[in-house]
């Protein structure tokens, strides 16, 4: 602690993001990247980008991808907005929409970074613990509160709460007036996402990102879609930080993400394919696996303690997400990777557990 800090910042608990190995030889399964590379029209419009001027700031207000984006959820773009990952928007999403008359409301298992924002911003918060199956329990929600935020399918648990669900939580919230998020970094591999229900709620915003699904985690993009006061809400925010908060190159290449629709499914299903393969043979070799809805699975050993597990992969070479946290501490974290990959996981975690 240094003397020069803030007393706003000497007392916070960063978030910790998942190993990034020096060196080659490892397989990284641990920060939930996808192992596939981007359409390869995404490559050519960086190269054209790099090559057109970046000599000049980018548009701040994103509208080619905007646009991209509200065409694919038959959406406008005043009802997209666009920043560097979805990190960001959260970030911006805190401090536009929840107050601090009444506590946040999230899981107690879910993504860290939630209670990382709610200390940053001083907001009062309150965990609601999920059920002994990782379930998060819907009626606890319908409660007073100074908004809600929801990580839908949820991390790490990877479950997903079903729309109808959902739909309860935003009624309660819309007669109190109090905004959800639902932050859908996960939601192409498996579940429903929310943004349909954007026109019938205007406390609904829902967050997602090109990381995952369209494999630009490099890049940094995200987006948010909700009605147009909300969208008003985190512009105000991003202008009082930042109004250039993503580069010529990323929103070049996230256009292209977004418009290659058949790029997109090709790899998203190969993921599927393969997590449902991988769960299979994990459960056969004695496994907890949980109902993965996202492009990670949840594991855990009645025989191998999942910290043992994470030292004895991590000698191998091979990195998975180890939370020792009190419930999922029992647990490991996996990402899948490409057939080849998740094989070589596979083989050492025989080794480990027979």
């Amino acid at each position: 602690m240094s003397k020069y800090w803030s007393r706003g910042i000497a007392g916070l608990e960063a978030y910790v993001p998942g190993e990034q190995p020096q060196g080659t030889g490892w397989i990284k399964l641990n920060s939930n990247e996808n192992p596939y590379p981007p359409s390869p029209r995404v490559i050519e419009a960086i190269k054209a980008a790099a090559e057109g001027g970046l000599r000049l700031y980018p548009d701040p207000d994103c509208m080619r991808l905007r646009e991209a984006i509200a065409a694919h959820f038959g959406l406008s773009r005043e009802e997209v907005f666009a920043g560097n990952g979805s990190d960001e928007i959260l970030a911006f999403a805190f401090a536009a929409f929840f107050d601090q008359d009444e506590p946040l409301l999230f899981p107690d298992i879910t993504y860290s970074f939630y209670p990382v924002y709610a200390r940053f911003f001083r907001l009062r918060f309150e965990t609601i613990p999920v059920s002994e199956d990782f379930g998060i329990p819907v009626e606890k929600f319908l409660r007073a509160n100074g908004g809600v935020i929801i990580s839908n399918p949820n991390a790490p648990t990877s479950l997903f709460l079903p729309l109808r669900e959902v739909r309860r939580i935003l009624e309660h919230n819309l007669a109190i007036g109090k905004v959800v998020v639902l932050d859908e970094a996960y939601i192409d591999f498996g579940g429903d996402s929310a943004a349909g229900l954007v026109g019938e709620y205007p406390n609904l915003l829902v967050v997602q990102t090109l990381s995952k699904s369209r494999s630009l985690a490099g890049l940094r993009v995200g987006f948010a879609v909700g009605q147009r006061d909300l969208v008003e809400g985190l512009e105000r925010v991003k202008s009082s930080f930042n109004s250039y908060t993503l580069d010529r190159l990323a929103l070049a290449g996230a256009v292209e993400a977004m418009n290659d629709e058949g790029h997109f499914r090709e790899t998203r299903e190969k993921i599927i394919a393969t997590r449902d393969r991988v769960a299979r043979e994990l459960e056969g070799l004695g496994f907890s696996v949980l109902d993965s809805k996202t492009n990670f699975l949840l594991i855990g050993h009645p025989r191998a303690h999942a910290s043992s597990l994470y030292r004895g992969l991590r000698e191998n070479k091979i990195l998975v997400r180890y939370f020792d946290r009190p419930r999922i501490d029992d647990r490991l974290r996996v990402s899948v990777g490409t057939d080849a990959e998740m094989d070589a996981f596979l083989d050492a975690v025989r080794k480990l557990v027979m």
